[in-house]
């Protein structure tokens, strides 16, 4: 089996979207004889076999691609039930997934935060980088990372990549699944999948997702439940047009949470050690999500295999939240007493939505006697957040001062009464893009790929600071080859611009100036065992200016951030792919040094070694038994201004999953097995990671 991605993997890939139609196309050919397939051929031949094409559609293999690329499949996340993203990325090749408290995440790659999303290949506005709440990964086929400069994908970014979540759309029969899954702390979960034909050629089908989860939390206090729905259609509308939409809903709702994390360090510089359940949260804490996002595709192949596709997103999104935050304020924090803390309450209501337009034309064309690749195309997003906060009286309130000695009980500290809401910050952003990139075919051994992204970015309103309205515009040129060294080795190289607007204030209020720079790539890729494993190896380079970084509290006691100069460097390893019919392994090596404009090293809450390792494999005795072994080992860390570190660190995970027949399989699965204490984040100081824990799936097939 040759390791192949219809999908068609790529950052250039996922750069250009230009149409994996070489693959089509020899499928009509092979095909146009029978002329009873004749309807089944259009059906593939436009509509693509029905698998999402993500953000991606060169039709460049994984290995031919300039950049660094991994993919976590829905058989690993099944293999080792991340049932959430946050879950599913800490398989990821150079990612590390930073928990700085319950119910925000930050990933990170290449020492930087990922700051753009996609959904199949359309941007997302992310600027901050948080993702609130647990989002559900069931929905998805796969999770496409991109390690990197991202400047030609999106047209903003930073050093770190991009992350494209691909939906699961209609297969071409009528199948589906339903499981149970019972685990530690209370968990229980019920999911199911169903896809479906909807006319009797097949030409249109639909594909529905639904999860149920509720669970307590081995940290003192926390409960989360979520019910998670999607739907998606797609079908073909004539012989050379498809269309495709859906629609997701996902409701989250925790109660007794952090804000913040755990105050690990005492005044006196030493650092504190708790249990792992430990939490300063209180029973009147919580922190509920929803978020509805939908869908409407249409793409026309011309005869002449020209594609053109154009696409709406909308997003739509609100959280509600009452919050505890404990901190040592004052200097105070007792190492012998625990006395010291300052807490601070909050509550804060948010609305946001988004309206994504995208239009793309690609095709081929000829010249010098060649067969090149074009796609060129405009896209625009508009969004607006907006903020709620509600007051209170500090003088009156037990919840704004002095704490007790910590730790306290869940009940130690009342709720507050609020006052009336108030609207804090109003921000409309608008993004227009036109981009465009052609793949030139050198000869057979060599091709080129050059693109451009130029950008209108804008943002208008209110924020804590003061009224916004500001116009920013770049253009961002990205160039990169692939030489074939044999046919089983490539050689890239890639550059790209950086160009990131910057949602951090200066001290007097104002939006940070864009951090810009630029990112340099080269690697090599090779495939052995027969095309069925890939090797990676990659060094890469950014130099970034006016990163912001925290710079203190300004006179109104707000936090500000200063620009700064940051070079990184380092180089990746990664091996993936069926060492044997029943052996499938995943490793991969990231070593990482970041400096500042002196030098000096900076950023050492990312690890400067992270190791990322999955290995499954079936018995050929007993081809129904399927078991694997996942985890990460990281490098010490620390966070200097907190006075907090940890040692490097091991995490284990183990699963066995037995097909008692052609529909019931049973999954047993063990988190952490080595019950290793370990601290969340230390870029922004979390909690204690999960101890050992266990799950049961029971999955039934028809």
């Amino acid at each position: 089996m040759k390791l192949k991605h219809t999908f068609a993997l790529s950052s250039l890939v996922l750069a250009m979207g230009l149409p994996a139609y070489a693959h089509a196309a020899q499928t009509e050919k092979n095909l146009a004889t029978d002329n009873e397939n004749i309807e089944k051929i259009l059906i593939v031949g436009v509509r693509q076999d029905r698998v999402s094409q993500g953000a991606t559609g060169l039709t460049m293999e994984l290995y031919e691609t300039p950049q660094s690329i991994s993919v976590i499949s829905s058989e690993q996340i099944k293999n080792f039930a991340t049932n959430s993203i946050d879950d599913a990325l800490q398989m990821a090749t150079g990612i590390t997934v930073e928990q700085g408290e319950t119910n925000r995440t930050r990933y990170t790659s290449r020492g930087f935060d990922i700051k753009s999303t996609q959904i199949d290949g359309i941007g997302l506005p992310n600027s901050w980088g948080l993702v609130t709440g647990a989002m559900e990964s069931y929905g998805y086929e796969e999770i496409e990372v991109i390690r990197g400069a991202n400047g030609q994908l999106t047209g903003v970014g930073n050093a770190a990549g991009t992350i494209n979540y691909v939906r699961k759309r209609p297969t071409n029969e009528n199948e589906g699944e339903v499981g149970l899954t019972l685990g530690s702390h209370e968990l229980k979960r019920l999911q199911a999948d169903y896809s479906m034909l909807l006319t009797d050629s097949g030409s249109w089908a639909a594909r529905a997702v639904a999860v149920i989860q509720d669970s307590g939390s081995y940290l003192d206090g926390l409960e989360n439940d979520r019910t998670y729905f999607s739907i998606v259609v797609d079908g073909q509308l004539t012989d050379n047009s498809a269309l495709a939409f859906g629609a997701s809903h996902q409701d989250a709702n925790s109660d007794g949470v952090m804000w913040g994390g755990l105050p690990l360090a005492y005044a006196d510089g030493t650092q504190a050690d708790f249990d792992v359940s430990t939490s300063p949260t209180q029973d009147w804490t919580m922190w509920d999500t929803l978020n509805v996002n939908a869908f409407v595709e249409y793409t026309y192949t011309f005869d002449n295999d020209w594609e053109v596709k154009a696409t709406y997103n909308r997003q739509d999104s609100e959280d509600q939240s009452k919050l505890f935050y404990v901190t040592d304020a004052f200097g105070l924090y007792n190492r012998e007493t625990n006395l010291g803390l300052a807490s601070q309450p909050g509550r804060y209501d948010s609305e946001f939505s988004a309206d994504l337009f995208d239009i793309t034309a690609m095709g081929q064309y000829s010249l010098f006697g060649q067969d090149h690749e074009l796609m060129f195309g405009a896209s625009t997003s508009k969004s607006n957040d907006i903020s709620f906060t509600n007051g209170y009286d500090a003088a009156t309130t037990p919840a704004y001062g002095l704490t007790p000695a910590f730790p306290f009980a869940s009940d130690a500290i009342p709720e507050p009464i609020w006052g009336e809401q108030n609207k804090y910050a109003d921000l409309d952003v608008t993004l227009t893009r036109l981009f465009g990139s052609t793949k030139l075919n050198i000869n057979d051994d060599l091709f080129i790929i050059a693109g451009f992204n130029a950008i209108d970015y804008s943002r208008e309103g209110f924020n804590s600071g003061g009224t916004v309205d500001n116009d920013e515009s770049e253009i961002s040129p990205y160039i990169a080859a692939t030489y074939a060294l044999t046919q089983d080795i490539n050689a890239y190289v890639s550059y790209s611009d950086i160009y990131q607007p910057q949602e951090q204030y200066d001290y007097d209020g104002h939006f940070l100036e864009p951090s810009k720079g630029v990112n340099y790539e080269v690697g090599l890729k090779t495939q052995w065992l027969d095309d069925n494993l890939l090797v990676t190896f990659a060094l890469f380079r950014a130099e970034q200016d006016n990163i912001a970084v925290f710079a203190g509290i300004n006179d109104t006691g707000k936090y500000y951030y200063k620009g700064t100069t940051q070079d990184s460097n380092g180089f990746e390893l990664e091996v993936t792919g069926h060492l044997t019919d029943s052996l499938n392994a995943t490793f991969a090596y990231t070593n990482l040094n970041i400096e500042d404009e002196l030098g000096k090293s900076t950023s050492s809450w990312e690890p400067e070694n992270l190791v990322k390792f999955s290995l499954d494999y079936t018995l050929p005795q007993l081809p129904e038994l399927t078991m694997g072994i996942g985890g990460k080992w990281q490098s010490k860390t620390e966070n200097a201004a907190a006075t907090v570190k940890q040692d490097s660190y091991l995490l284990v995970n183990a699963f066995a999953r037995w097909n008692v027949s052609d529909n019931l399989e049973i999954q047993a699965n063990i988190d952490n097995i080595t019950d290793e204490k370990y601290i969340t984040s230390l870029k922004n100081v979390g909690f204690y990671g999960a101890p050992t824990k266990g799950s049961v799936n029971l999955t039934y097939h028809f």
